[in-house]
């Protein structure tokens, strides 16, 4: 799935549908990171850093611990960027070299409505709900509000790496294309500048399908 999104992108990604009998190794470091995590917490910790090195390992990359650093974020050997996700039934991992790509960001949900829908009064601007309610009108089997979270999920893990600062919901806002499969989000705030250029917004790809919304964006240097 995500590796459709990210296909034209200098981009490795191994999924996974659901965790595999035999839990995938762990180093000693991450084995103390989940030591007091549900199993099911456990098994997903494990499989999606499995497909992590596996990734890397196709790239040329080390072996080495994927310990979550500040905020969640995953820390990556030198000269490697990468995004994890991991939901009910799906894992994920994307890694690139950080000389082909500035920013990885990928998210993946479950296709049904939010479990609160005063979530979404959270999670999106006044212009952006009017949007989803069209997108709805026309494609109703598409739970876009949820389909908005996941892609600001994926502005985000691409703009935290770049900035190591926070970033509010409302500070991105986005617009779906429904022809192209595209997402582009504006920031509301400075952007990012990578290689001396400032990035004020950031293009992405999603895709419902298998009951699942994934999200994806590769910032990609010098373009």
């Amino acid at each position: 799935m995500l590796g459709k999104l990210l296909a034209d992108e200098p981009v490795e990604v191994v999924e996974s549908f659901g965790d595999p009998a035999e839990q995938p190794e762990l180093f000693p470091e991450e084995s103390a990171h989940v030591a007091n995590a549900v199993d099911k917490r456990r098994r997903e910790f494990a499989t999606v850093r499995h497909c992590a090195r596996t990734a890397l390992a196709a790239l040329g990359g080390p072996r080495v611990p994927l310990l979550p650093g500040e905020r969640g974020a995953p820390g990556w050997p030198a000269g490697f960027v990468g995004s994890l996700t991991h939901c009910d039934g799906y894992r994920a991992a994307a890694v690139a070299r950080r000389d082909a790509v500035a920013g990885l960001g990928i998210d993946a949900e479950p296709d049904e409505p939010l479990r609160d829908p005063g979530v979404l009064d959270l999670i999106s601007l006044p212009e952006e709900r009017p949007r989803l309610r069209r997108l709805a009108a026309v494609h109703p089997e598409v739970c876009w509000e949820r389909l908005l979270f996941s892609a600001k999920e994926s502005v985000y893990k691409v703009w935290y790496p770049l900035t190591g600062k926070w970033l509010d919901f409302e500070e991105a806002a986005l617009d779906f294309d429904l022809a192209a499969g595209t997402f582009t989000a504006r920031l509301l705030v400075p952007g990012p500048v990578v290689d001396g250029v400032r990035h004020d917004s950031f293009t992405g790809r999603w895709l419902a399908q298998d009951g699942l919304l994934v999200t994806a964006i590769a910032l990609p240097r010098g373009r």
